[in-house]
């Protein structure tokens, strides 16, 4: 029954990714790459030049994931929070700034992913926080704040179950 249980958590994953534009999957793809070490994403992703320094850019960015793993308030004084936050949202910033994740979804699909279920109630706070900064073009923060449901706004729990599905560069895909 648990098998069962997980197969269809995995399946309700790759549908949730599949509902995520073409641009938002290749981003969440190339950004675990980068982040949690998969692939070169250099080789893997750099079309031209100025992919080439988005990459570059990206990893110095994610260069702040590791601490962010390790720093992860499991309590919730505020010495604690302001460390995590502060890094969190600027991390989210630079993926926000990127104009590639358009919705809540996507960027908590990704985040779950890069830091582990143990950040979603942080997510909601981070995402708004970048979402309203001033590098944010105002039409894209406007699509990115309405892009967070009330539920998930105001949950008053979340799941720590891990994330099972974590997509993968497929060459025939990535090349078309």
């Amino acid at each position: 029954m648990a098998l069962a249980g997980t197969a269809s958590m995995t399946i309700n994953e790759m549908r949730e990714f599949a509902s995520f534009s073409a641009a938002e999957q290749r981003y969440i793809k190339r950004s675990l790459d980068i982040g949690l070490s998969r692939q070169d994403a250099f080789k893997l992703w750099a079309r031209n030049e100025g992919e080439n320094a988005a990459i570059r850019s990206q990893y110095v960015a994610y260069q702040e994931l590791k601490t962010l793993r390790e720093t992860m308030p499991h309590d919730a004084t505020i010495a604690h929070i302001e460390a995590f936050i502060g890094k969190l949202v600027r991390v989210a910033a630079f993926d926000l700034s990127q104009e590639r994740i358009a919705s809540f979804s996507a960027f908590r699909f990704l985040y779950e992913r890069l830091l582990g279920a143990e950040v979603r109630p942080w997510l909601p706070s981070a995402f708004c926080a970048a979402a309203a900064l001033p590098q944010i073009r105002p039409e894209c923060r406007k699509e990115l704040l309405q892009s967070l449901s009330e539920a998930a706004a105001t949950a008053p729990g979340w799941s720590d179950r891990e994330p099972s599905f974590y997509p993968e560069y497929i060459e025939a895909a990535e090349a078309a």
